[in-house]
């Protein structure tokens, strides 16, 4: 149901973006979905992707500081209020929402998103409830592959 996110600080200069990915290609890990967000002097990377262990190894080794996190991905429908209907479920449960961003991929109008709630597992409890659908790593692994 969750999924692990590796989240590396980067100092904001040009090149400092290149190394995490340059270490993550030599070492045949992809990329599964990225976030980047900035501040005047740092920046921070999240990744997502299928072996965080090796990407957490590989990344370390290669200088990098990384956390770990734990992450949610939900289908949306694709279509005018689609976020607005996981937002409302999110709100009526009382759910806090950190951060969240978008996977590129798309299955049959449905996108996914990202979302990194203060509690996680409260979250997919409670969204559950509300019939919203979670998509667990084996499910998205899945679709991936197709």
């Amino acid at each position: 149901m969750k999924l692990k996110q590796l989240s590396l600080f980067l100092e904001n200069k040009p090149g400092t973006l290149t190394a995490p990915c340059r270490l993550l290609h030599q070492a045949g890990l992809n990329i599964l979905t990225l976030s980047l967000a900035d501040t005047n002097e740092f920046g921070i990377l999240r990744l997502v992707l299928r072996d965080w262990e090796k990407a957490k190894k590989v990344l370390e080794q290669g200088g990098c500081v990384v956390k770990v996190t734990e992450v949610v991905a939900i289908e949306v429908d694709d279509r005018p209020g689609g976020l607005a209907q996981i937002l409302e479920a999110v709100e009526k449960a009382q759910l806090n929402v950190e951060y969240m961003y978008a996977f590129t991929l798309k299955k049959e109008n449905k996108g996914m998103l990202v979302f990194r709630f203060d509690n996680p597992d409260e979250a997919i409890a409670a969204l559950k409830q509300r019939h919203v659908n979670i998509v667990d790593s084996v499910e998205l692994f899945d679709r991936l592959e197709c």
